[in-house]
């Protein structure tokens, strides 16, 4: 069942890993991110969704158009940032490390 979204004003069909628009420049954007392991409804319509919310958009449901919630964000910076490590009191570091005695 095809799926519809609007974006910037304009409609878009999700249908069977493709999209079909009006606006060029939009049906674009939203074939780069095209799913073409979408093949039941649910998936296209989950999908569709995701689409809809990466772009600030609505989505067209039974009872009518709602705004697509955001998606969670696929990098953070967490998985950039180094983790810290407690400092092991045992390890014999610092300046005279070496001087120290072994227990």
């Amino acid at each position: 069942m095809p799926v519809r979204i609007r974006i910037y004003g304009k409609e878009a069909i999700f249908n069977q890993g493709l999209w079909a628009c009006d606006d060029e420049s939009l049906e674009a954007m939203l074939q780069a991110l095209a799913d073409p392991r979408a093949m039941t409804a649910e998936e296209e319509e989950k999908y569709a969704l995701y689409c809809a919310g990466r772009y600030g958009g609505l989505i067209y449901r039974s009872h009518g158009w709602e705004a697509a919630p955001h998606p969670e964000a696929e990098i953070k910076m967490e998985d950039f940032q180094p983790q810290k490590k407690a400092p092991n009191p045992n390890s014999g570091g610092g300046l005279f490390g070496m001087f120290r005695r072994k227990k």
